[in-house]
């Protein structure tokens, strides 16, 4: 079923659990990078791995092919933002951050996830940029839960949570035009999520909704520039960034953070779904 006007995929309880389980491919992936991230380990090795846990569980890279692109991972360094090729040649160092973003696709469902990683000892200011970011992306979930509870929730306001939890924490860019998105049957869908606006606008939030909240702040200025590549994004004014993202679904009892080993329980409460048992342990 698909609303009208911006043709948003609504998905059944029984879908979600279809994309929970490409969900929990893709977080097993991002697990087994982050343990990867080290001086001297290359993008292509982060890839490599990515390719063999995805397709070792059933599933496909999603990026992969995706509109001609390389690569599993998008496998962003310093000040990239976004979209960045892995290659054998980008070698990681002491001291720089790394943003891999990852998606599956598992019996035609989607999950897409990102983090953002330090490698080796990274400047305090860094790793604390990575923790506003993902701070701001669990106020974004949280609000489309409690918005789609209330019955009021607007899709702006998630946009709005994300933008406050970053203007509360200091002076980032929060970068414009990318952002989050819908995913379902296809990567990319209705609606677009941006990381900023006012509250109140846009389509209601309901069950059946599912959504890749996706924060990407830098050091500096917001503004952003494409590499000769077609692909990789990075900040115009050389500072660093960050990337993080989760695959949400709203379903008629709460919030499921799908690419979330617990559902995003930890960070969320009993704003989660039933669905989402108690123990972590059990997924």
């Amino acid at each position: 079923m698909r609303r009208p006007q911006l043709d948003i995929q609504l998905k059944t309880p029984e879908q979600i659990e279809k994309m929970r389980a490409a969900g929990l491919v893709v977080a097993a992936a991002l697990a087994r990078m982050r343990e990867a991230v080290a001086p001297g380990v290359t993008t292509a090795d982060l890839d490599a791995i990515a390719e063999s846990v995805i397709r070792g569980a059933g599933a496909v890279p999603s990026f992969k092919g995706y509109h001609g692109f390389p690569a599993s991972i998008c496998s962003s360094v310093n000040e990239q933002i976004v979209h960045a090729i892995p290659s054998p040649e980008q070698t990681l160092r002491d001291g720089d951050i790394i943003s891999i973003d990852c998606g599956a696709v598992l019996d035609g469902w989607h999950g897409d996830a990102a983090i953002t990683v330090g490698v080796g000892e990274v400047r305090p200011e860094l790793l604390r940029m990575a923790e506003v970011a993902e701070d701001a992306m669990w106020a974004g979930i949280a609000a489309a839960a409690r918005g789609a509870a209330s019955g009021k929730g607007r899709l702006t306001d998630i946009s709005h949570a994300v933008e406050n939890a970053v203007r509360r924490a200091g002076r980032y860019g929060i970068v414009d035009g990318y952002g989050g998105h819908g995913i379902g049957t296809e990567m990319h869908q209705d609606p677009h999520v941006l990381n900023h606006g006012r509250p109140g606008k846009g389509p209601r939030l309901v069950p059946g909704m599912a959504l890749a909240i996706e924060p990407m702040i830098t050091m500096g200025s917001p503004r952003t520039a494409e590499l000769a590549d077609g692909w990789t994004v990075v900040t115009r004014d050389g500072s660093m960034a960050v990337h993080v993202e989760h695959t949400m679904a709203l379903l008629p009892d709460g919030v499921w953070v799908l690419t979330a080993p617990d559902g995003g329980r930890a960070r969320l409460g009993d704003l989660v779904t039933s669905r989402q048992p108690a123990d972590p342990a059990v997924v």
